[in-house]
């Protein structure tokens, strides 16, 4: 199996989280009859390996993608998933590439107790996941990850899975990207505008990202002052509580390569009432203790 290259240290500890949210998941809910699933966009191999001349071919506009760290290969979301005892009852890959919807075929060889369980959805993870979310939902849980490396998820794919009431979200935030969006000046492309439309699910980002502000000066001229990357970051959190979600978590972790410039926001949101008060505790408790940078 080919390893997924990609990420460093960043990349380790969102999967570190991932890992424990899901032990603590499965054995929270193992003495509970509801049919447990585990969602996993953008799920590349199920491998990976931290390659700082991989990224850079890949990204090269996204030079703090890039941290140097081992060539070792890693378990990917997949293989975390599919290593998660107690085990859930069914596990559903997406990747959009075919050659990695192949390798994640090939999980069914290794872990040929799951075969049967594992499904892989090779297509545009939105479409997807919306589909997935209009099934009836009575009796099932689930735990997705949506990992994109940029703006990829769009806002109606968010809102299908708060709808569904039994799913409990990971989501990374692409606060890099967004920002590289936003330009200092204010002057946002329409190209620009319809992809921050889509992926925030509202016009009023503007608004809330830029501002006019008057010169403390004799002429009193107006300029437009561009909000911080924090402010971009609560934004979204406040977006997420708009949902239908049952509740998010208020602060997400920050993602940072090695050089501590901000790549992700690690945000949570829990969608059934019922699993909030624990789901809160137990994500809160994860963010709070991660190490988000070398």
């Amino acid at each position: 199996m080919e390893p997924h290259c990609f990420g460093g240290f960043w990349t380790t500890a969102k999967l570190e989280v991932l890992k424990k949210y899901l032990s603590g998941y499965t054995t929270a809910l193992k003495n509970q009859s509801f049919r447990k699933i585990y969602i996993d966009a953008f799920a590349g191999t199920g491998s990976r390996i931290d390659s700082s001349s991989n990224a850079k071919e890949r990204y090269p506009l996204f030079p703090e993608f890039t941290d140097k760290n081992s060539q070792e290969p890693h378990d990917g979301s997949a293989k975390i998933a599919l290593n998660t005892e107690p085990p859930f009852d069914e596990y559903n890959f997406i990747e959009i590439n075919k050659k990695r919807c192949k390798e994640l075929l090939a999980l069914k060889d290794i872990f040929p107790d799951k075969a049967d369980k594992i499904k892989v959805y090779q297509g545009d993870a939105n479409q997807i996941i919306q589909k997935i979310c209009q099934e009836n939902w009575f009796g099932r849980r689930a735990v997705l990850f949506l990992d994109p490396y940029g703006m990829q998820v769009e806002w109606v794919t968010i809102e299908a899975i708060a709808g569904t009431k039994a799913i409990d979200l990971w989501v990374l935030f692409p606060l890099s990207a967004v920002n590289r969006l936003l330009k200092k000046s204010g002057e946002i492309s329409s190209s620009n505008r319809k992809t921050l439309n889509e992926f925030f699910g509202t016009e009023a980002w503007y608004a809330n990202f830029y501002q006019q502000v008057q010169a403390d000066d004799l002429f009193g001229e107006t300029y437009v002052e561009k909000i911080s990357m924090e402010g971009i970051g609560r934004f979204y959190i406040k977006r997420l509580k708009k949902g239908k979600f049952a509740g998010v978590i208020d602060q997400p972790g920050v993602l940072k390569n090695t050089r501590k410039i901000p790549l992700y926001l690690l945000c949570f949101a829990v969608g059934n009432p019922r699993g909030k008060p624990i789901a809160i505790k137990i994500a809160k408790h994860l963010i709070n203790g991660m190490e988000t940078s070398d």
